[in-house]
C-alpha cells in the first residue's frame, strides 16, 4: 500500500509542480511573445487554463490524501502538532509552503482568472479597458511565479525531510 501511495504521490507532484513550471517558464511567456495582443491570445490562454485547472485540482487532492498516508507511516512522525525532531519541523515548513501554494492557486483560479476572462470578453465587445487586463495579467504573472517558487520550495523541503 505504501508503494502505491508513493507512486500516485509522485505522479501528482509531477503533474502539479511540473505543469505549473511548464506554464510559467515556457507556455505563457512564449505564447504572449508569439501572439502579442492578438484576440486569439486571450482565448488560447483561457483554454489552456481550463484544461490545466482540473488536473491541478485532482493532483492537489491526490497529494493531500497520499501525503497524509505517507506521513503517518514515517518513523519520524510523532503525532499531530508534535514538532520534537528536525523531520517534523521540516514537514511543518513544507505544509506552510503548501498552504501558501493553495492560497495563491486559489486566488488565481477563483479571482484573477475569472476577472481576466470577463475583461477579455468586454474588450472583444469593445467595452473593456485594455489597462484592466494588463493589471490582471501582471497579477496573474506574480501569483504564478509565487506558486512556482512555493512548489520548488515544497520539493526542497521534501528532499530535506527524505534525507533525515
Amino acid at each position: 500500500m505504501a508503494a502505491v501511495s508513493l507512486f500516485f504521490h509522485l505522479i501528482a507532484t509531477a503533474v502539479w509542480i511540473g505543469g505549473l513550471l511548464l506554464m510559467v517558464l515556457l507556455v505563457i511567456p512564449e505564447t504572449r511573445r508569439a501572439m502579442q495582443q492578438s484576440p486569439g491570445l486571450y482565448d488560447l490562454l483561457t483554454r489552456l487554463r481550463k484544461r490545466m485547472a482540473p488536473l491541478f485540482n485532482l493532483s492537489l487532492a491526490v497529494l493531500i490524501v497520499t501525503g497524509l498516508f505517507q506521513m503517518s507511516l514515517d518513523p519520524n512522525y510523532d503525532g499531530l502538532m508534535q514538532f520534537d525532531n528536525e523531520w517534523s519541523r521540516v514537514i511543518l515548513f513544507k505544509h506552510i509552503a503548501l498552504v501558501g501554494l493553495v492560497i495563491s492557486g486559489g486566488l488565481l483560479q477563483f479571482s484573477v482568472i475569472p476577472s481576466m476572462e470577463r475583461a477579455a470578453l468586454l474588450i472583444e465587445r469593445g467595452k473593456g479597458d485594455p489597462r484592466a487586463i494588463e493589471r490582471l495579467r501582471r497579477r496573474e504573472t506574480l501569483l504564478s511565479w509565487i506558486s512556482a517558487g512555493l512548489g520548488v520550495l515544497i520539493l526542497g523541503f521534501s528532499a530535506w525531510a527524505g534525507s533525515l
